[in-house]
């Protein structure tokens, strides 16, 4: 595991979430990990320091003001120990002075002169959460570096739902596991598309697919976990917002077209894994067409914009992949879009086979650039996303080391 004796120095703020934290702590060193605790004094309202120490086999520290431990200058100490800073609750009050780099306590102080990667799992109310003062906290923490686990949907202590529970122990955890896992995007920032469009006949009939959107979401999920700044632009689907990301939903090819153009500047990948329709009604009708005869009806289409081959002649070129769903003669069509469309890489999908493809949870492809090719074999879409996320980054690895005058790999 990942997490095999790494130190996790576990800052607990003052939050009704905070009676979670045995149970992390607790998880966490089944896991492997040594878990020093710190609390804060409103902290010690919700769970007491016996019960953690107990938990974790350390003594808890409390406070900054500790002549036998200052006397070393602790909080520096306590800092260089860490091989992580997880911050859980992480209060709307805690999140502003994180913000504004306060170092009034011995938590603040300690994430102040950390040069260890900080997680910050928030826990507030949801309005709180909502609160444009909270975002740009948010937002500024991010900037600065930390890490964000973002908060769960549900019901609250105070009786009310929305966003802003703590994550559960076992999915920060998980959080943990990924934060020391490889980060093959670090600091790139990743356009993905993902699902379906719908070409309207009239109001209640359309021209689409059978993709589900979950291989575009798995492979935005797993972007963000190697380190990206990851927006998503999806057509209809029925699957939730990964955590972390900016989802932004259309409907239709123009609007996906569109969507793309306006990102298309602020991102350094693009990888295309929606299944846009073609072809579009060359005029939908504004109200339900009637059935008038047995003879049938026709249907006049025209093309709908490529927005793949649109951002691969972009002035910005990011790094392009796209995706190829092909029932035939599949490895030459495949090379043949990426060499037409000038793409950097194609992610060829070979749906005649029916364990994989549309709808399926797995999926099985090869990943083709103009030099090589590399076979994914069948596993889950998860999986899959994540191996490809992994070639993606040495891509961008021997792409910025060729090219260092314009984008070196962050460090």
């Amino acid at each position: 595991m990942s997490l095999d004796g790494k130190h996790i120095l576990l800052g607990i703020s003052g939050g009704i979430a905070a009676y979670k934290t045995p149970e992390l702590v607790r998880q966490l060193t089944a896991r492997g990990a040594v878990v020093q605790v710190v609390m804060t004094r409103a902290a010690q309202q919700f769970v007491t320091p016996t019960t953690l120490q107990a938990v974790s086999g350390r003594p808890v520290r409390t406070d900054l003001w500790d002549p036998t431990a200052e006397a070393a200058m602790g909080h520096i100490e306590l800092s260089r120990w860490a091989d992580a800073i997880l911050v859980a609750p992480a209060t709307a009050h805690a999140i502003a002075r994180l913000a504004h780099g306060h170092a009034d306590d011995l938590l603040m102080a300690l994430c102040l002169v950390a040069v260890c990667p900080i997680a910050i799992a928030p826990a507030m109310n949801h309005q709180m959460w909502k609160h444009p003062a909270t975002r740009r906290n948010v937002d500024r923490l991010i900037a600065d570096g930390a890490r964000i686990l973002w908060p769960d949907d549900g019901p609250q202590a105070c009786g009310e739902f929305g966003p802003g529970r703590m994550q559960e122990p076992e999915a920060l955890c998980g959080e943990l596991d990924r934060l020391f896992g490889p980060q093959a995007l670090l600091g790139y920032r990743v356009l993905v598309t993902a699902g379906p469009t719908r070409e309207p006949i009239d109001p209640v009939r359309y021209i689409s697919n059978n993709s589900s959107g979950k291989q575009g979401f798995a492979v935005a999920e797993a972007a963000r976990d190697a380190g990206a700044t990851v927006t998503l632009i999806t057509g209809p689907v029925v699957l939730p917002t990964p955590r972390g990301l900016t989802r932004i939903d259309v409907t239709t090819a123009q609007q996906m077209h569109d969507a793309v153009v306006a990102q298309v500047d602020r991102c350094d990948v693009f990888i295309g894994v929606a299944a846009v329709a073609d072809y579009r009604p060359a005029a939908a009708h504004a109200q339900k067409i009637k059935k008038t005869s047995d003879s049938g009806m026709s249907l006049d289409l025209v093309q709908n914009p490529d927005i793949i081959a649109t951002v691969a002649r972009h002035r910005a070129h990011p790094f392009v992949i796209g995706f190829a769903a092909e029932t035939e003669d599949t490895l030459a069509n495949a090379r043949g879009k990426l060499a037409k469309k000038g793409l950097d890489m194609i992610v060829l999908n070979d749906v005649s086979d029916r364990r994989i493809g549309f709808d399926s949870n797995d999926n099985a492809v090869t990943v083709i650039t103009a030099s090589d090719e590399t076979r994914i074999d069948l596993a889950t879409k998860q999986e899959v996303a994540r191996a490809l996320i992994e070639r993606i980054g040495i891509e961008m690895s021997r792409r910025a080391a060729s090219q260092p005058q314009s984008r070196a790999l962050p460090s």
